[in-house]
């Protein structure tokens, strides 16, 4: 049951990573960026903790933000 959410949240965000990522250009404060640093968290982590962590780093994610390298832990 977990294969088929995480397949269902990671497609969505390696359309964006396909698709409208390389029209925006590379501009992520963070390493990595946000995008594989959700992909990376649905796969390591469990839903109920990735989430939160993914919906965070988001937040963070702005021009006053000196971001950085932050893994997924």
């Amino acid at each position: 049951m977990k294969k088929f959410i995480s397949t269902i949240i990671i497609f969505p965000i390696r359309l964006y990573q396909y698709a409208i990522s390389p029209l925006l250009g590379s501009n992520c404060r963070f390493y990595p960026s946000c995008s594989s640093y959700a992909i990376e968290a649905v796969e390591k982590l469990p839903l109920y903790t990735a989430l939160p962590k993914i919906v965070w780093r988001i937040i963070r994610c702005h021009p006053f933000s000196k971001g950085g390298d932050d893994p997924v832990i």
